[in-house]
């Protein structure tokens, strides 16, 4: 299946962590030139190597997607630099507290983990929208994940951050479709990574007593087909639906996620 993605112009948030290098490495081996959005550029250097090696076009920009004032400016930066933008990728986010009852959650922690999930990607959608409507044409795919499809004990905060993200994917969605613009939410599970071996493990270790081995199998005993998603099965589904393959498709939360939130 042609994606017919080269020479696409992507804007991809958080692109160095979690599951963002295997996203934008998607992007960039489609051919896809990208625009990098990130705290941490020495992190993209990476990044900004496989561009040269792939023969793809890449900038670095420093921004804090929480600060509506500076994603304006990077994405002015961006549009200057490749003359518009294609599609935009918003993966940056955080998990907030783990394990925590919503009674012992923090103020401060649920106010930081909505600001990150759901006011960053606002933030970006609402600086790159102007240009696709104008050009009547654009792909945005955003990141959420599962836990704002059914909820979870002790990820309130974050549960909720994630299902703000649907109803401002599913909203945005209506209002853009007139102007040929794609909304769509991919929505992960458990994936596997740092976050998941390094945060997710050692709480259920620590709450059910078990070991490292015994925690990852009880998360993948969750799931119909009985294993965790890899990073590259959530770059597959931003590919697809970033790409004209999916044209007819909008405002759909795509689980991406083994089959848990179907269970």
């Amino acid at each position: 299946m042609e994606l017919s993605l080269t020479g696409k112009v992507a804007a991809i948030t958080g692109p160095a962590k979690g599951m963002g290098p295997a996203i934008t490495s998607a992007f960039m081996r489609e051919g896809c030139n990208v625009l990098l959005i990130g705290r941490d550029t020495k992190a993209m250097e990476p990044l900004l190597k496989e561009a040269a090696d792939l023969n793809v076009e890449a900038l670095a920009v420093q921004c804090d997607i929480t600060d509506a004032h500076a994603v304006d400016e990077c994405m002015a930066e961006g549009l200057h630099y490749f003359g518009s933008v294609d599609i935009l990728v918003n993966v940056a986010g955080g998990s907030g507290p783990v394990g925590v009852p919503a009674w012992e959650t923090t103020p401060e922690d649920f106010d930081q983990i909505v600001q990150l999930n759901m006011a960053g990607c606002f933030n970006t959608m609402r600086a790159v929208l102007p240009q696709m409507i104008a050009r009547r044409a654009g792909k945005i795919v955003n990141v959420g994940g599962t836990f704002g499809m059914r909820g979870r004990a002790g990820r309130m905060a974050y549960s909720a951050s994630k299902w703000g993200l649907r109803g401002i994917t599913k909203s945005t969605a209506i209002e853009a479709g007139p102007y040929n613009i794609n909304v769509n939410c991919v929505a992960p599970g458990m994936v596997d990574g740092a976050r998941f071996r390094e945060k997710v493990i050692p709480s259920l270790m620590q709450a059910k007593g078990v070991s490292e081995t015994e925690a990852v199998t009880k998360h993948a005993e969750e799931y119909a087909l009985g294993r965790i998603s890899e990073a590259e099965d959530v770059a597959n589904a931003c590919l697809f639906l970033a790409s004209d393959v999916s044209r007819q498709i909008t405002g759909v939360d795509l689980p991406v996620d083994g089959g848990w939130a179907a269970l």
